[in-house]
This record gives C-alpha cells, sequence and structure tokens, in this order.
C-alpha cells in the first residue's frame, strides 16, 4: 500500500519504522548477484548483502528492503517509476554514537544502503536523505530511475535522524557538519564497493538530492569535487553565516501563525506571491518545527526550554512553534551562532557541473533567498560555466502536495529526471544544457511525468 501523500518531510520521523533486518537470498546460477561475496564496504561495522530480483520500489515495497513510510510525500500519486531491476543490495552502518535511526531494529546511525544491479553501466549516484529523513528516502524519487539506467546507487541518512537530531555532537552545529562528513564517507566506501563487484571503480559519479540532500550536492561538489563529475541539486537548503539562510526567513512565518506579521512581511522575507494558498499546509506541517529543531541545532542558548530535550513525543507536540521563534533575529545573535552556521556554509565554488532545480511556489525554502542568491554565490566566485539553473513554473517544496491542488502546482520529479539526463550528455557527451530558464507548466500533457527543460524562455536568474 502507498503512504499518504502531503505528509511532511520531518514529521514522517515520528513514524519511525522498525524494520526486521533482512536475510540474504542466495545468488542464481545464471550469474545473477554474481562476485556478491566479495563486496565488502571500507568502514563499515556492519552490514548485510542480498540478492534481490528486484531492487527498485515495485520489488521491495512492503519487504525490509525499504521503507515506504519515510518516502511519504515526495512524489506525486501517478508518477510512473520503473522496475525489474535485479541485483544486489547492501545495508549496514558506519561506527557512530548517536542512535537515531531505529531501521532494521539497529538503533544506529550513520546507516547506508547500496543497490548494484545485475547490469551495470559504470556509473554511480550518490545522494543522503532530504528533510530529517533516512536512506531509504528517495527510493521511488530518485534511486528507481538510475538503477534501470543501470547506475549503482547510495544513501545515507546523514549521520543523525528525526526531529530530535539537534540532540547529536557536542557543539553547536555538528549535526549538520556530520551530514557532509558521512555523505563523503559513504561516496569513498560505495565507490570501492562498486570496484569489488564490477572489477573496476566506477567511470562517473554523480551526486543529487532533495532539499538537505541538494544542499549536500552543493556543499560536496564545493568541497570535495574530486569525488563525483557533476551534480543535480534540488531545492538546495543555503546555508550562509551572515545570511540568507532558514533563520532569514522561518522566523517571519512563525510570526504570521503567531498573528504578529503579516502577508507583506513574508513577502519581504523571500515568500512567492502566488504561494498564499499553500500556508495554511505549511503553518500546520512545516514552519513551526523546522523554524525550532534547526535553531536549537545552531543556537541552543536562544530558548533552551524550547523545544528542550525533545521536540514533543506527539506529532501536535512535534509540529507546535516555539513562541520565542517569532521574534527570532539571527542578526542580533552572537558571534557564536554565526560561526556555528559558518562551519556548514556553502561559497558557490562549485568544482563540478551542477544543474540546480526550485520551485517558484516553494513554501519552505523561498527560491529568492535560496536557489537565486546561490546561483548569483556561483557566478560572484567565477564558476557560472559550470552551472545551469532552472526555475519549474508551479513547482514547491514536496511534489505530493501536487494531488492536493493539482490545478495549481506541477511536480519537480519529472524535472529532475530530465536535469540528470542533461547532466550526464554535459559531463559524458560535452552537450550543453539549455540556458538558465524558467520552465513553463505547460498548458495540457502528463506533467506528472514529462518535464522538457527546454519549454518556456530564458531568464531564470
Amino acid at each position: 500500500m502507498r503512504p499518504s501523500r502531503g505528509v511532511p518531510l520531518l514529521a514522517v520521523a515520528l513514524a519511525a519504522a522498525a524494520l526486521t533486518a533482512p536475510s540474504p537470498v542466495r545468488a542464481a546460477e545464471d550469474g545473477h548477484c554474481a562476485r556478491q561475496e566479495r563486496v565488502r564496504v571500507p568502514g563499515a561495522a556492519h552490514q548485510r548483502r542480498a540478492c534481490l530480483a528486484d531492487l527498485t520500489t515495485t520489488g521491495l515495497a512492503g519487504t525490509p528492503y525499504t521503507d515506504m513510510a519515510d518516502q511519504a510525500g515526495l512524489t506525486a500519486a501517478a508518477t510512473r517509476s520503473p522496475s525489474g531491476v535485479p541485483g544486489v543490495q547492501i545495508d549496514g552502518y558506519f561506527p557512530d554514537s548517536s542512535r537515531f535511526n531505529t531501521t532494521h531494529g539497529w538503533r544506529h546511525d550513520a546507516q547506508f544502503v547500496i543497490r548494484l544491479p545485475d547490469r551495470w553501466n559504470g556509473g554511480l549516484v550518490v545522494t543522503g536523505a532530504p528533510g530529517n529523513r533516512k536512506q531509504y528516502a528517495t527510493d521511488e524519487a530518485i534511486s528507481d530511475q538510475v538503477l534501470a539506467r543501470g547506475y549503482a546507487y547510495a544513501a545515507t541518512d546523514k549521520g543523525n535522524s528525526g526531529v530530535d537530531f539537534h540532540r547529536d555532537g557536542v557543539r553547536p552545529g555538528d549535526a549538520v557538519a556530520e551530514w557532509n562528513t558521512r555523505t563523503t564517507q559513504l561516496t569513498r566506501a560505495a565507490r570501492q564497493a562498486v570496484a569489488q563487484r564490477y572489477g573496476h571503480a566506477p567511470r562517473r559519479t554523480y551526486i543529487t538530492g532533495v532539499s538537505n540532500g541538494g544542499y549536500l550536492t552543493r556543499w560536496q561538489l564545493e568541497n570535495h569535487p574530486e569525488l563525483y563529475d557533476g551534480g543535480v541539486d534540488w531545492e538546495g537548503t543555503l546555508w550562509t553565516a551572515d545570511g540568507p539562510n532558514p533563520f532569514t526567513s522561518l522566523p517571519v512565518a512563525v510570526a504570521r501563525m503567531f498573528g504578529t506579521a503579516q502577508d507583506e512581511d513574508l513577502y519581504a522575507a523571500g515568500f512567492a506571491r502566488g504561494s498564499e494558498f499553500l500556508w495554511p499546509y505549511h503553518e500546520k506541517a512545516y514552519w513551526g518545527v523546522t523554524q525550532k529543531i534547526y535553531r536549537a541545532e545552531f543556537d541552543p542558548s536562544y530558548d533552551p526550554g524550547c523545544p528542550g530535550p525533545s521536540a514533543g513525543s506527539t506529532v501536535e507536540e512535534v509540529l507546535a512553534p516555539c513562541a520565542s521563534d517569532a521574534s527570532y533575529d539571527y542578526a542580533s545573535r552572537p558571534g557564536s551562532v554565526h560561526r556555528a552556521v559558518a562551519r556548514v556554509s556553502l561559497t558557490g565554488r562549485i568544482g563540478r557541473p551542477l544543474i540546480t532545480l526550485h520551485g517558484d511556489l516553494d513554501a519552505l525554502l523561498p527560491k529568492a533567498t535560496g536557489s537565486d542568491v546561490y546561483a548569483r554565490m556561483i557566478d560572484t566566485a567565477g564558476r557560472g560555466a559550470l552551472h545551469r539553473y532552472y526555475t519549474v513554473q508551479d513547482g514547491t517544496h514536496v511534489d505530493g502536495l501536487y494531488d492536493s491542488h493539482p490545478d495549481r502546482l506541477r511536480p519537480i520529479l519529472p524535472c529532475h529526471r530530465s536535469a540528470f539526463d542533461a547532466l550526464v550528455a554535459w559531463v559524458e557527451r560535452g552537450v550543453e544544457p539549455p540556458a538558465d530558464r524558467v520552465v513553463a507548466r505547460p498548458a495540457d500533457g502528463d506533467v506528472v511525468n514529462s518535464c522538457p527543460l527546454d519549454a518556456g524562455g530564458a531568464g531564470a536568474r
């Protein structure tokens, strides 16, 4: 059974899936899953291999090899995904001291999944979980498609998950800094696992991700371009020490929830005119919880009593905003807070080709204070030739909301698939992607499964 749509990225953490540990299936005599016994993920404290008839969500739904609840809300109901990709799946974890991730009953963070299709095209795709989800979150959104194209796939839980992730680490910012470390760690380990399985390292390695996964894509291409050939950034979070960042927009949204800010204040903070119909949902599901738990990560001294030891034990408690966040002023906070954010900040100095996608109706991470700014940062850093930026008309932060507003929204996933194909053509064949542009919503056709990037006109920046 498919999960319900429109579930917030953060609230799904409450539905923790204590999945049973997978048990390997014996390889068939025809070479299916051949040489799987050679694969040892370097640095892993624990790993389990399984030979499976289908590595996609069609074959894995209802099994211990994926978690459908953790994918809730990320894709539209009518999304068509490929299936029938046999191969090896490796589930495991790296050494870590935190225990937020209860998947497989392990109660151990730094969990990962690596999928190695029988028919390999020589490439590897790496991603990190969006929001505060875990390693199976983008199985339908990313894994299915790249596996069907023949890529090996690797995903990480980023080293911490759930709405109390901010309790991980010692210093403010430690938990988010670990996201970057774990993504680098998995990329290096997955490249070696691929070499063990197929006899040579991947010829191409790509990174991509949604939301926080988009942030990871940006950070990796800035800091470890030697590991990748390019990336696709799907509405990545922008962290900068002096702003903009989520703390320069979300407090205004929280203030509106308490009646101390008006619509014009939200427009000034970057929220798009025309996105107002999405605001009631975001008041209930996103704004309050996102502000309080990320503020607790970077600025725990601001209000130690909220969220306190935990963001809450019920959905209502978790999603409830802190009243103190309605007046949070990032600019006036101590230098220590800005230094904590600086540890994970982006610079725009990408070292490999990057394609960015952002919906113009994103009501969680407004593109005006997010991807628009990051595109300018890339240009200022002199890396504009490595970047393409596509604004998706009527796109919002999670595709699941399309099912509630099919007349006003369009999913971004098909645009992501087109962008990935464009990136591969750019990197491997030298085919220049379309210029920066607004990808217009077509008047008719299947917007859930089709998105030509050349639809619309130039001038996204």
